[in-house]
């Protein structure tokens, strides 16, 4: 099955984060101004594996389930701000906001 316009949409906008930065499922709905979070989570789960996967989280800057260690190793290679603990994004300093 091939993505639809939307998912390419989104599968653009992920591959453009920037390397230490991050969005929240909510954040990229936003930006493109359609769809919703789940939208978003659905085109990530079928089609995000060709783009930087773990640079979509959920808004309390966690990552993906069941995707937890293997967003973080990433989050730490790319020098993503990450909170105290190191187990969430710092969404106060890692947030892109499409600019």
């Amino acid at each position: 099955m091939d993505p639809t316009p939307f998912a390419e949409r989104v599968l653009d906008l992920v591959e453009r984060i920037p390397p230490g930065h991050v969005m929240s499922y909510g954040d990229v709905a936003e930006y493109l101004e359609e769809g919703g979070p789940r939208q978003v989570g659905r085109v990530m789960a079928l089609w995000g594996g060709g783009v930087p996967w773990w640079r979509v989280i959920r808004a309390d800057g966690s990552p993906a389930a069941g995707l937890e260690e293997r967003a973080l190793r990433h989050h730490r290679e790319e020098g993503t701000p990450l909170r105290p603990g190191g187990e969430r994004v710092d969404m106060s300093l890692a947030r892109w906001d499409g600019r």
